[in-house]
């Protein structure tokens, strides 16, 4: 079973491709003039009402495996590195940025970051054994929170252009 598979970790993380991309699919497909953060909080909203696995709505069996495992944390780790890096590469595109300037990069930490630590908040309330409306009760009204944070240095940031009448 594990010969499709280049690593176990590859195994119990077998959404990892939509995880890394998640963020950067959502600023590609951000309505005209939404801004990436407001299209980002809109779909990380959206996820927590769903349960979406990705968002880490995983159950409590399987997050309790990934916290016991060094090597699946660590795994998990780089995939949100990967995916802060993928939101990069979207925010570069959507501001007509270099690659590698500062202010996507920058913009993508700090989107990223609140996505990690919702992510983990999700996990944490996993294993404290809460049920899943629960948790996305709790989450909901913590990223209004987390995201409003934002607000002041990304309200505008990549805005999406409106179409010429």
């Amino acid at each position: 079973m594990t010969n499709y598979f280049p690593r176990k970790e590859d195994l119990a993380l077998d959404h990892q491709d939509a995880f890394v991309t998640s963020l950067a699919r959502r600023v590609a497909d951000r309505e005209p003039g939404e801004s990436a953060l407001a299209a980002l909080r809109r779909a990380f909203l959206s996820a927590v009402a769903v349960q979406d696995p990705i968002a880490g709505f995983a159950g409590p069996a399987f997050t309790r495996m990934i916290a016991e495992s060094p090597a699946l944390t660590a795994c998990l780790r780089g995939l949100h590195d990967q995916r802060e890096e993928a939101l990069a590469g979207a925010l570069a595109e959507a501001t007509g940025a270099a690659p590698d300037a500062i202010a996507p990069r920058t913009a993508a930490a700090l989107i990223g970051g609140v996505h990690r630590v919702l992510f983990r908040r999700i996990q944490d309330l996993n294993l404290a054994g809460r049920d899943n409306r629960e948790i996305a009760a709790v989450v909901a009204a913590e990223a209004a929170q987390a995201f409003a944070l934002l607000e002041p240095a990304l309200a505008d940031y990549a805005r999406a252009w409106l179409p010429l009448r």
